[in-house]
């Protein structure tokens, strides 16, 4: 299959395979198009008897800046968020259930709705250039998924959500954000070779250790945290105020937007 806005391509040694987002000039940042074609090639690779592991990464100087913030317009109601941000959170959980297991190797900016697709891989690795946020609740927005409460400790939790702030490799290291730190020179060189573990282990072992992690996650109401999480941001984005948010995001050129999103906070740390 042929993709637009991704990269998709086998290692010749190893049984795993590697999705690279590729729209560099636009820091990854992922439209439509992208999410789609990710979620093709997750199904491609799984669908593969020859691919035992995937690693996920991003060309050029960022993993991805998050959703795409141009192109659209957001100022509709509130069903359309709620389709728009459950085929985004599906296509998430579609990593996170996926019978392979996933590494996210992040180099560059990790931020918004790219934090939450990294967090869905089962392993990260991250360039020690790497920077990870949540920023979009300065502009009174919030991820489709959820995934960050089942992955760190609550005070890091409120802390990254409620501010906005972007942190780098090492403060994610010591949150347990990433289960490795590593020069950015070897990033692709270290993602291949835990790749290259996983597809050399016993690939039953793998997918039903894989299941029964995730069934605990389940039980304790992962699903129906996502299922919440998609209506009370929907809900989110079309308060008065969340509505003024994207007006101005159709007026502003983006550059602008962020600068008048940001601004209010430099200075306070």
């Amino acid at each position: 299959m042929s993709y637009e806005t991704i990269l998709y391509t086998k290692d010749a040694q190893d049984k795993f395979a590697t999705i690279t987002l590729n729209r560099p000039d636009k820091l990854n940042a992922m439209n439509k198009d992208c999410i789609r074609e990710i979620d093709a090639a997750l199904a491609e690779a799984v669908a593969d008897p020859d691919v035992n592991a995937l690693i996920i990464t991003g060309a050029g100087r960022a993993f991805s800046s998050g959703y795409d913030l141009q192109g659209g317009d957001f100022v509709v109601d509130f069903d359309f968020w709620v389709e728009d941000m459950t085929e985004n959170a599906t296509a998430l959980l579609n990593i996170w259930k996926a019978p392979i297991p996933v590494i996210a190797a992040v180099n560059g900016y990790c931020l918004a709705g790219a934090l939450e697709l990294m967090m869905s891989c089962d392993l990260a690795i991250a360039a020690d250039n790497a920077k990870f946020g949540e920023p979009e609740v300065r502009h009174n927005s919030g991820p489709p998924a959820l995934m960050m409460p089942w992955l760190l400790h609550t005070r890091d939790v409120r802390y990254l959500m409620f501010t906005g702030d972007i942190i780098d490799a090492q403060e994610a290291d010591k949150m347990r954000l990433v289960n490795k730190v590593v020069p950015a020179d070897e990033l692709t060189l270290r993602a291949e070779n835990l790749a290259r573990k996983m597809a050399r282990m016993p690939t039953p072992a793998l997918k039903y250790t894989k299941k029964s992690i995730n069934n605990q996650q389940l039980v304790a109401g992962l699903q129906a945290s996502f299922d919440y999480n998609i209506t009370s941001i929907a809900g989110l984005h079309v308060t008065d105020e969340g509505e003024e948010w994207m007006r101005k995001l159709a007026k502003m050129t983006l550059k602008e937007y962020l600068e008048y999103r940001d601004g209010p906070f430099r200075g306070l740390d």
